[in-house]
């Protein structure tokens, strides 16, 4: 898994839609109600926004993903 921040100050539309062109499979958004709520909102590039999860919910799903498109 690779992770990059993005702290440009452009409006969160502008790196979501930048994100989806360069075909980023997962974006994790923090904003203050997240960091408030100890959550992340997930936007998945096939499925769109699936909603807000702990990090550590994420990372369980993530890494079930990668291990079952894993070969054998």
């Amino acid at each position: 898994m690779r992770a990059e921040y993005d702290d440009r100050n452009e409006k969160i539309g502008y790196k979501i839609r930048e994100a989806q062109m360069e075909k980023v499979p997962y974006m994790l958004v923090v904003g203050d109600r997240e960091a408030e709520e100890g959550k992340v909102s997930v936007r998945f590039r096939k499925e769109g926004d699936i909603g807000t999860m702990t990090l550590e919910d994420f990372i369980t799903r993530i890494t079930e993903e990668i291990v079952s498109k894993r070969l054998p």
